[in-house]
């Protein structure tokens, strides 16, 4: 029977070529019509340490990025020795590597798998020696063991280099393609593996490029940010795009800055965003206070990863979800996105700006580094331009007695572009009356300070009904035996297990939540409520996600299976405790770790100085 999937893994370091060699093998399965989904587990440093770039291409739709390995392009060593045990059990499987610098032990390896040693040496002698002609070489080679198309593959090699001169762009086609005629005169293409792509090419796009795209199809003019992984990509983006689609891209000297550039911009009836991780929205905090009291809209893109405080920078958690209910001191009206998918993200960014503009409040975007940074194909329907701005009351007459922050039945209250005749105001940071007049300096009026208070979070009432429909997705039966529960990235890892189920015959249906607060408590409620058993899964210690759900509805799910060792959710080993779950006396909290990644700690020792 063909398998219609291939799991390739890159292994080296930092500083081998790693992500470019992933990028083009990525840009030849999109653009053979193939599905693709891929993640790299990386380390902070800019040279060395342990990269592996991880992907899954198939001639059918994937929603993650696969678990063991039937390849692996090993660039040092290390990536033999550390993933040796990670191999699919098959025949062809294997290690693609340089045999002038990588021993592998043969007798180590399971029935039918491979070792596709490179001469490295001997096969680039005519070419003069250069380091990275290695990955070029098993470039190569696995277009061959896999038979994909050559012509679409020199597309894509000579996109990767084009920018630089053509002579290095010619000159690496011409390796890959000694590295393609030596498997063809040594090795037998993986015969069972069929990957056939369907012709239509596919974009490549992880959730940071979306929340860009939704960023210019939404109207947004000015973005500000301080450079943090997993958000930089934003900018990355945008910078170089900027002039073409209008948008002021400033990178601030840090995220105090960026985030009070946001506020001002938005007060001058610009649409702005900013971006961050958690340690750098931890400064922002105080000023989307700020945004809240003065109603003045902005947007905040959060992108997760592992703490607390540096933590694991280049590793994904979903641990921020408190920081960003809580984020700065009291109470004032906000909503807090979470984008379950790529596309998802594109939109969410759209409809995070009408909110921050319509409800005239903050609005935080929840990503984390898995799906911020993974790259996956998406077909271009899936993304369109037509959709709709709503900026929300914005006048352009007033009378005499205008005041910026009229107690009005929905709460919302007229708003001004700064230069309006008639529309001057304060809009100050300390509490105010309707015309912006400060309670808190010489006097402070408790009958004005709860009349304000009220009139600000009566919005979260029509914004609760707004979005009372689209906070969460449900898919499969209506009444089903399990009901799987997330939240933000874990969508389609979940979905993946879903199917998996299905096809054993169970009946299992999927509840992810895309809009955490205002929290749709009676809906969630009224859902989990008739569930038979379900269980949440979530990228934290604690079961974040657990807490917010019964704090708003008072259920608490009797399931929880929980991940918080830096590395996203694997298919199998979550499918595993699933399927565990239905079992009697099953655990109520399980935690999984990816031990296949676990590599050698190198301990330096202190020593005392003279």
């Amino acid at each position: 029977m063909d398998i219609k999937s291939a799991t390739v893994w890159i292994g080296g370091a930092a500083g081998d070529g790693v992500a470019s060699t992933g990028d083009i093998l990525a840009k030849t399965c999109s653009r053979s019509g193939l599905h693709y989904f891929a993640q790299s587990s990386y380390q902070s440093v800019i040279r060395g340490g342990h990269v592996v770039y991880q992907f899954q291409a198939s001639s059918e739709p994937v929603y993650t990025h696969g678990d063991n390995f039937d390849l692996l392009i090993a660039l040092n060593q290390d990536s033999v020795d550390y993933h040796i045990k990670s191999i699919n059990k098959g025949a062809g499987r294997g290690f693609i590597f340089n045999s002038d610098k990588v021993k592998l032990d043969v007798s180590a390896l399971p029935a039918g798998a491979l070792a596709y040693g490179l001469p490295v040496g001997d096969l680039t002698a005519e070419f003069g020696r250069n380091p990275v002609m290695q990955n070029t070489l098993a470039c190569g080679v696995f277009i061959n063991l896999l038979q994909l198309s050559w012509d679409v593959f020199e597309k894509a090699v000579r996109d990767q280099f084009g920018k630089k001169k053509a002579e290095i762009a010619d000159l690496n086609v011409k390796v890959a393609r000694k590295g393609f005629e030596y498997a063809q005169s040594k090795f037998q293409p993986l015969k069972d593996i069929v990957l056939k792509g369907d012709g239509r090419p596919r974009m490549l796009l992880g959730a940071n490029q979306a929340i860009a795209l939704g960023a210019v199809a939404g109207g947004c003019t000015f973005y500000s940010a301080y450079p943090m992984t997993p958000a930089s990509a934003i900018m990355h983006w945008l910078a170089p795009r900027s002039s073409k689609y209008g948008i002021v891209m400033k990178q601030c000297e840090d995220e105090i800055a960026s985030i009070n550039m946001a506020i001002g911009a938005g007060f001058s009836g610009t649409r702005a965003m900013t971006g961050t991780s958690g340690g750098g929205f931890a400064l922002m905090t105080e000023a989307m206070g700020l945004s809240g009291i003065t109603e003045v809209p902005v947007v905040a893109v959060l992108v997760q990863r592992g703490g607390p405080s540096t933590g694991l920078p280049t590793k994904t958690e979903q641990g921020d979800l408190f920081q960003a209910l809580g984020a700065g001191q009291g109470e004032y009206p906000k909503a807090v996105m979470t984008p379950i998918s790529v596309e998802d993200a594109y939109f969410s960014t759209v409809q995070s700006l009408n909110i921050a503009e319509k409800y005239q409040l903050p609005v935080m975007l929840l990503s984390d580094l898995l799906l911020s940074e993974h790259l996956e194909t998406v077909d271009s329907e899936a993304l369109t331009n037509k959709v709709v701005i709503d900026r929300g009351d914005v006048v352009d007459s007033v009378g005499a007695d205008y005041t910026r922050y009229a107690d009005t039945p929905s709460g919302i209250s007229p708003r001004v572009y700064p230069g309006l005749e008639g529309g001057q105001h304060v809009a100050g940071s300390d509490e105010h009356d309707e015309d912006g007049t400060l309670i808190s300096d010489i006097f402070t009026n408790p009958t004005t300070r709860v009349k304000m208070v009220r009139k600000r979070f009566r919005k979260m009432d029509a914004l609760a009904k707004e979005i009372a429909g689209e906070s969460f997705v449900k898919e499969g039966p209506a009444q089903a035996d399990l009901t799987l529960v997330g939240w933000g990235s874990t969508y389609k890892t979940l979905k993946n297990i879903r199917l998996a189920l299905e096809k054993e015959g169970m009946k299992v249906n999927h509840i992810q939540f895309r809009i955490v607060w205002p929290f749709p408590a009676e809906a969630a409620l009224k859902e989990l409520k008739s569930a038979k058993k379900a269980v949440l899964v979530e990228n934290n210690y604690s079961g974040l996600f657990a807490k917010l759900l019964r704090q708003e509805t008072g259920l608490s799910v009797p399931h929880h299976i929980r991940k918080f060792d830096g590395e996203p959710f694997y298919f199998a080993p979550l499918l595993e405790r699933v399927k565990g779950l239905l079992n009697p006396g099953a655990p109520e909290v399980q935690y999984l770790v990816t031990a296949e990644l676990d590599i050698p700690i190198k301990r330096v020792v202190a020593t005392a100085g003279v």
